[in-house]
């Protein structure tokens, strides 16, 4: 599936969606971005006049996206590709952190991630071709304590990305979750939703992994602009991968993950089968 394509791309204004927006305009490449406002829209779109196109929207408006959407085919043509950029971090021990964090949390990085395949599959699914990009994370693989909501929001979208895959994959349709470890991004720093301490207990727990973050932010081994040459590469690619890492922290993480799941599966494995009638 090479060749210049439209790219439809959540959240370009910063972030790993404004590197490949980048990356694809000067790659040839037509991007359709959603931003928050109209000087960011003006902004978009001064990039690459004629190439890069703007359209204001935000991915929680579930009731604005099918006409968006619509739209954008109606006088853009088809969307090749979809980007599910859109998303940003809350960082809080779960205890400490409201139920309205973490709807907020799954409004923006799940439901709608989720509402705008919903937008693009119809016609997508009528030509028989299309891609589907879902930004989740390392943490969508594991965890750390104090980003508990951030990585269910990930563990979810992976499941979702995976699962979508295997429905339409016989319409030519292909799904990839791409799982980011640290990057140079605003994640951490501006992009990031803390909830307010409020429980001593947590502190020799908590107050280490808070600094170290904040002390990394801007500092961190990915670059974002190679995470988007990668996206590329994938978008390009005729047999895309369903899971996709980036960068050699995530690489070591979930390979000690996967080999720890691995080790406790099987200590437990005569309880597990014991259970078969």
């Amino acid at each position: 599936m090479s060749g210049n394509k439209t790219l439809l791309i959540t959240g370009v204004s910063s972030g790993f969606g404004r590197a490949l927006a980048g990356e694809a305009l000067a790659s040839g490449h037509r991007v359709i971005g959603t931003v928050r406002s109209e000087q960011a829209k003006a902004e978009f779109e001064a990039l690459k006049p004629g190439s890069a196109i703007a359209r204001v929207l935000d991915v929680t408006d579930f009731e604005a996206i099918d006409r968006v959407v619509a739209d954008i085919e109606a006088s853009a043509g088809p969307i090749d590709v979809l980007v599910n950029n859109a998303g940003y971090g809350h960082e809080g021990v779960m205890e400490e952190s409201p139920l309205a964090d973490m709807r907020r949390q799954f409004d923006v990085n799940v439901f709608g991630a989720v509402a705008m395949m919903k937008a693009v599959l119809p016609a997508m699914r009528a030509r028989r071709r299309g891609h589907i990009l879902n930004i989740t994370s390392m943490g969508g693989f594991i965890t750390m304590p104090g980003i508990t909501y951030y990585c269910g929001s990930k563990f979810a979208l992976e499941g979702i990305s995976e699962a979508l895959g295997k429905e339409v994959k016989p319409f030519g349709i292909h799904v990839t979750a791409v799982a980011p470890g640290s990057f140079r991004t605003d994640w951490a720093g501006r992009s990031m939703v803390r909830s307010p301490r409020s429980i001593p207990d947590y502190d020799a727990l908590f107050d280490p992994i808070r600094t170290a973050r904040e002390e990394k932010s801007g500092k961190q081994l990915g670059d974002p602009v190679k995470a988007a040459r990668a996206m590329l590469a994938v978008i390009d690619s005729d047999h895309p991968p369903a899971h996709l890492l980036l960068g050699s922290d995530a690489l070591a993480l979930v390979r000690a993950k996967l080999s720890a799941i691995e080790e406790e599966i099987g200590a437990w494995e005569t309880l597990t089968t014991s259970t078969d009638g």
